[in-house]
């Protein structure tokens, strides 16, 4: 089967591209396991229970679900050394994956949670200390800063003065969490003043399975210039919200094991990739949060070959696709992309 011709060969050579993977979500079980030990947390001694207590492995009752369960997580990101540990592995994990441009988000606010030695530049700092241990990876790596619409404006708007701040060490800012409890249009005044700053934006939206989920697509687009979604698939609800993304030139950073895991659609089969696709909307392949869902981006490429049929040609069609959107540099995404990006 032509689909499935690069698994036979070599899957993990073959080279991708992650727009849409999120730094505290990529953590690695063995290490989320041993901080959480250090820290003296009661860890089952059972695997089977350690994953119950910190994968979503099954779906949930909705993205909200999700997310609180992330916070078991979030509780072993205490320290600058951990953090430099965790981003050092993700973009080794990342490079062992086949991906040669990687985009990792992160929250600085999620981080600094309950993390009271912790601040901002701390983090950051951390961060790109971890990154730098990793240049040595044959992968482009950029770093994108999430606004989280669960806090305070006003907080939001010191993030954003930090992200300002240390503009030459970004590619672009985010809004993620609660989208069906934080209409889009609260954060128009913050992501204009981002815009006027030079930052390229991608916005979560069109996530969850509600039937305001397209208009939240449209909002991002024209209240907060997003150029990216993120996930985004709910647009095939509405054909007008869906013409107004292809028109626009708006990739979509689809993330299909996520979707389903949050109850974004009701199983894999159902995953409106394909449809998208054919409809000419931009798709891109995404795994989310590769740790926290015990998957990575190749399981992603076995569930589209298998569930939907993927050939190599579709597979270099989403992936120039991405090349093409990702925020970082040009001439650092080519130095690492097989094909000319245009």
């Amino acid at each position: 089967m032509e689909s499935m011709k690069i698994f036979i060969q070599n899957p993990r050579k073959y080279p991708k591209v992650e727009l849409h993977r999120h730094l505290e979500g990529a953590l690695r079980f063995s290490t989320l396991i041993e901080l959480a030990q250090q820290m003296g947390q009661d860890i089952p001694k059972d695997i089977n229970a350690q994953k119950q207590k910190f994968l979503v492995l099954d779906p949930m009752k909705d993205l909200l679900t999700v997310l609180n369960k992330f916070m078991a997580t979030q509780s072993v990101l205490a320290t600058e050394e951990v953090l430099t540990r965790i981003t050092f592995e993700a973009i080794e994990d990342a490079h062992s994956e086949g991906i040669r441009l990687l985009e990792l988000r992160y929250a600085p606010t999620y981080i600094l949670q309950g993390h009271s030695d912790l601040s901002y530049e701390k983090i950051h700092r951390a961060i790109l200390k971890g990154v730098e241990k990793a240049a040595h990876f044959p992968i482009a790596v950029g770093l994108i800063c999430i606004f989280q619409r669960t806090q305070p404006l006003v907080e939001l708007d010191k993030v954003l003065d930090f992200v300002v701040d240390t503009k030459d060490t970004w590619i672009g800012v985010d809004l993620a969490d609660d989208e069906a409890g934080f209409p889009t249009n609260n954060f128009s005044q913050l992501f204009s003043r981002a815009h006027r700053h030079g930052f390229p934006i991608t916005i979560h939206a069109g996530e969850v399975d509600q039937p305001t989920s397209p208009k939240n697509v449209s909002d991002a687009i024209h209240l907060l210039g997003a150029q990216r979604i993120g996930h985004g698939l709910q647009i095939i609800r509405d054909a007008k919200v869906m013409q107004e993304v292809i028109d626009s030139k708006i990739t979509l950073e689809l993330c299909p094991t996520s979707n389903w895991l949050t109850n974004g659609v009701p199983s894999l089969s159902a995953h409106p990739f394909r449809k998208l696709m054919e409809a000419k909307v931009l798709t891109t392949i995404n795994s989310d949060d590769p740790g926290v869902f015990g998957i990575d981006l190749t399981n992603e490429y076995h569930l589209l070959a298998q569930t939907y049929q993927f050939t190599d040609a579709e597979f270099d069609y989403c992936n120039d696709i991405a090349a093409r959107a990702s925020f970082i540099p040009l001439a650092q995404k080519q130095k690492y992309w097989p094909r000319k990006i245009s």
